[in-house]
């Protein structure tokens, strides 16, 4: 409770910086915060020019000759919000480790920066795709509501997640180098740039061991489908990013004094 408490003061603190970051990108760059969103289009015209022609053919409930674009990036602007937390948060501590010796104030803040900013970005990428679909012909239904507290799901597991290895990142440095080749391979484990209806029936259950699967099809529901996600697949990445934050908070409330004597 206490370090609620402490969080609650430096609430002003937090959303400054956020707001801080986000006009930097605008002013340090000619295209600005415009390119929080070319990255990820980028992405998704990449894939789609390139494995349009295996995959597009295979996306069955949708009627549309960009069906497969527009499969992706519904796929992506979940992954891209989890992959934004889950890198930035590993590294958070040791970044600002000058910082964090020079001035006293809760550790807890920094990620909750990274975690504002995120959802911003990705907010923006939400809207920037919206435009997209509107300009391929796709429309969306009253389902959309539904990205919201799909979003925080999302929220909630990556930064679980960030928090965690952004802890073992302090005590191991090689943490910061595993978790970008890690993240590759999940992107491939996740069924983003591939239909579901490719994988074998036999191995669907290991896909849906993967906790990302089960809130990128949410996301595929809700923007490719106009329906709602399967509630029942959401459980999973819930309960999952329930134990690894309890795990983090009570790694961080041991290792808090001695984070500052590491760095």
């Amino acid at each position: 409770m206490s370090h609620i408490k402490n969080l609650w003061k430096y609430r002003h603190y937090i959303l400054t910086s956020i707001k801080s970051e986000f006009v930097t990108k605008f002013i340090r760059s000619k295209l600005g915060g415009l390119w929080i969103v070319l990255n990820p289009l980028a992405q998704v015209a990449i894939y789609a020019l390139v494995l349009s022609a295996v995959l597009a053919a295979k996306l069955p409930g949708i009627d549309s000759k960009y069906a497969y674009a527009i499969y992706l990036m519904a796929g992506i602007l979940g992954w891209n919000l989890f992959f934004e937390i889950i890198t930035r948060m590993t590294n958070v501590f040791v970044e600002n480790a000058n910082l964090l010796k020079k001035m006293a104030f809760p550790k807890m803040t920094l990620p909750l920066i990274i975690i504002g900013s995120a959802i911003i970005n990705n907010i923006l990428l939400f809207f920037s795709i919206l435009l997209v679909f509107g300009l391929l012909g796709h429309t969306i239904s009253t389902a959309v509501i539904w990205i919201i507290p799909l979003t925080l799901i999302t929220v909630f597991l990556g930064a679980s997640m960030g928090l965690f290895l952004g802890i073992v990142n302090v005590f191991i440095r090689d943490t910061q180098q595993i978790v970008p080749i890690i993240l590759q391979f999940w992107f491939w484990l996740t069924p983003i740039v591939y239909s579901w209806s490719i994988i074998p029936q036999k191995y669907l259950y290991l896909v849906m061991l993967n906790p990302l699967s089960g809130i990128i099809q949410g996301y595929q529901n809700i923007l490719v489908y106009n329906k709602q996600p399967e509630l029942s697949v959401l459980f999973y990445p819930l309960v999952l990013g329930t134990f690894i934050a309890m795990l983090s908070l009570y790694m961080y409330a041991r290792a808090n004094e001695e984070m500052a004597d590491v760095l």
